[in-house]
Parts: C-alpha cells; structure tokens; sequence
C-alpha cells in the first residue's frame, strides 16, 4: 500500500534516542531545551517552546494571549478541527474567514471586508488564527498589516509549514516577524516527527513566559515570578491553574537528528510535488482536475499534494484507488459543518470557497521517501481511475 504520508527513521534517529534512553534524563533534561534552540536557529525566531503536541501549542498561544470567555477568534474552515477546537478550550468563540481558491488560504480581501463590518459593529476578534494549508503560507505581509490596523493578534498555524518559506520575501516559516506565535507540529506525516510534538515559536519574552507557565502546571520556579519569601533552591509556586503539555527528552533528540535532515526533506517533497504537475498539466488543462497554484512549487513545504476533482463520484475514484493499493485521503472537511459547529450556529452556504473545495479534494500520496517508480504508477493509475470516471 502506497500511503498518503508517511515518516522517514534512519539510524541517526535511533542512535538518539537510545542515547536518551541509556544515557540521560528521560524528561526535564538537556534535550528538550536543545531541540528548541535548533528550531530558533533554523527559523531565526527569538523563542521557542517544545510542547506535547501542536493542538496543545495552539491552546497554549490562546492562553497566553489571554483568549477568554467572551472574546472572539477567527480561523479559516479549511483546517483540521485543533485549530478551531482551541478556541473553544478558552470558553472564547469561533468564526471563519472564507479562503482565496487559488492558495486554499485565508483569503485577504474577505478578512479585509470581515475586519471592516466587525469594526463598525464594535465586535473585532481578539486574534486571528491563519493556517499555511498544505505548507504555503499565507498572504502575511497583508494580513500582518490589516490585523494591526485592527489591533487583532496573529497566530500561525504553521502545522503543515516547517521548512517551508514566506512566499513575500522568501525567508524562513516560523521567525515571527508577521505574528504573536508561529506553531509547528512533529506528528509523524509532518515535515519532520518527534512521534507526536509540537513548539510555539514567539519573539516576545513576556509571551513565551506566560505560555511556559501555562504548560506546566501553572508551577514556576523562576525568582523573578514568584511572591514572598523564596526559601530554597527546591522551593516552587503555582501562579495560575496550567496544564501538563510537556515535550520529553526522547522525543526531543529524534526532533534534533530530523532537523538535521529538514532541508533535504523539503527539497525531495518540492521534486514530487514538480513531477506532480508536469504529470497532470494536460488534465487540468482539459479541466479533469484542479492542481494547486504552481506558483507556490519553491515555496510550500508540500505537506500535502491535494487536487480538487471536477464533476468525478470522489468516492469511487477514493476506491478506485484503495482497490490498486494507493491510499489517497481527504483535507479537508470544512470545520463549520462539523456537526459540533453546526450546533454552535454555523451551515452550509457560509463560507462558499471553502465548501466547494472542500467537496472536491482530493490528497495524493506525498512523502520524502516515496520512490519515483511509486509516483509514476500513482500518476498512471489516477489518470486510468479518472478515465473510467467522467466527469
């Protein structure tokens, strides 16, 4: 079976871990802070906090941005559910922006008419959450400069982005000059895997403070936060209620040895990706298909292949290709309609772009080992698949 995403272990990443493992703490020890000073440097973002998961690095950026009951934060529908779900562990509420067809990203016009009516209606979101869908970013410069004349926090959900570059001035995903936070994720179809895992990236010193805070418990033992008489080295204060969102030490040194890698991951993921295209041009040129917008080919981190079919039974084509052992998959289902969104108010006819991409994707296979000869007959065999489906 050629799945749809897949991680990449070599015998430097066990070597890691088993060092971890026979050698040194297994949590609370030298490599977590080692792996976030490797994601500063290779990002050039000021701090770095390496976390459980990414949905908790969301959570996390939504605290310490005092996200409350009674605020409002808006997102885009095409995403996974985390991105809107911690919102809502902040008792705060949700809304969407529509997206651009073209990037599959929050769309900067429709954020720009969204900004303006909420202004006029005193009803401004707290922040606003963009997502790089598939690994392109996001029109930041132009959102950067709209939430600021708005007073509107920025977080990135860069999950799909690692390793990827800001399309307006081509430097690294993730150094937080357009945002409060940039999250990441490690899971393992990710850019690089720590198994599960994910960091919040910031460049402000008091916001990485209350989201380390936040992640352990509320517990500190930094001097500089804690009230009255300190009366010893072993000596702790809970500030606030936090969580336990604690990235260990294993993980951490596997996240060390495939940052190491990043690079040429990218760059064999932006190969395929090319291969991609020039496979399919013709179809999209009979409009068989939608590809992504090629413009984005040395830009995204290319997490994701995603094509939009045109008038084809999407799952027959999805057997079709299951039966000749090719797992394709869906990204994604538009939040807003989950039944939990509906039942908070929102329906079909919403959010328009979003919906009707949403209907037609379709996610090839695409990973960093995927071998050429698992490519092409991915390629032959959709194009038989959409043969036998017309539109």
């Amino acid at each position: 079976m050629i799945p749809y995403g897949k991680h990449h272990i070599d015998q430097s990443d066990i070597d890691a871990v088993v060092d971890v493992l026979r050698n040194q703490f297994l949590t609370q020890g030298q490599q977590v802070p080692a792996f976030e000073q490797a994601l500063c440097a290779y990002t050039n973002a000021h701090y770095a906090l390496a976390v459980n998961s990414a949905t908790s690095a969301l959570h996390l950026a939504c605290l310490a941005l005092g996200v409350t009951k009674g605020d409002v934060v808006w997102t885009t529908p095409i995403t996974f559910v985390a991105t809107a779900n911690c919102i809502r562990f902040c008792h705060a509420d949700v809304d969407f922006v529509d997206i651009n067809p073209s990037s599959r990203n929050i769309c900067p016009l429709a954020l720009k008419q969204k900004l303006q009516q909420a202004a006029q209606q005193n009803k401004l979101p707290k922040a606003l959450i963009v997502v790089h869908f598939a690994g392109f970013s996001c029109d930041m410069q132009a959102i950067a400069d709209l939430c600021k004349q708005f007073n509107v926090k920025i977080i990135e959900d860069a999950c799909h982005a690692l390793g990827g570059v800001y399309s307006a001035d081509s430097s690294k995903i993730g150094h937080c000059q357009y945002a409060d936070f940039v999250i990441f994720s490690f899971h393992p179809v990710k850019s690089i895997t720590t198994a599960e895992g994910g960091a919040l990236l910031t460049n402000d010193k008091h916001l990485l403070k209350q989201a380390t805070l936040f992640a352990k418990h509320g517990v500190t033992r930094d001097a500089e936060l804690m009230q009255g008489e300190i009366e010893g080295p072993w000596s702790y204060q809970q500030l606030t209620l936090g969580y336990n969102y604690r990235m260990s030490d294993m993980q951490a040194a596997l996240g060390i040895s495939q940052l190491n890698r990043l690079d040429s991951f990218i760059q064999q993921r932006r190969l395929l990706a090319k291969r991609y295209f020039d496979a399919f041009a013709e179809l999209e040129i009979q409009a068989r298909i939608k590809l992504p917008n090629k413009e984005q080919l040395d830009f995204s981190a290319w997490h994701l292949f995603a094509i939009e079919l045109n008038g084809q039974n999407r799952l027959e084509v999805y057997n079709a290709l299951l039966t000749r052992k090719i797992q394709a998959n869906v990204h994604y289902s538009a939040v807003h309609l989950q039944p939990y969104y509906q039942q908070l108010g929102f329906k079909l006819g919403d959010f328009p772009n979003a919906e009707t991409y949403a209907k037609n994707t379709l996610t090839l296979p695409l990973y960093q080992t995927m071998t050429i000869a698992e490519q092409d007959y991915v390629i032959e065999q959709l194009m038989d698949v959409l043969c036998q489906n017309p539109q």
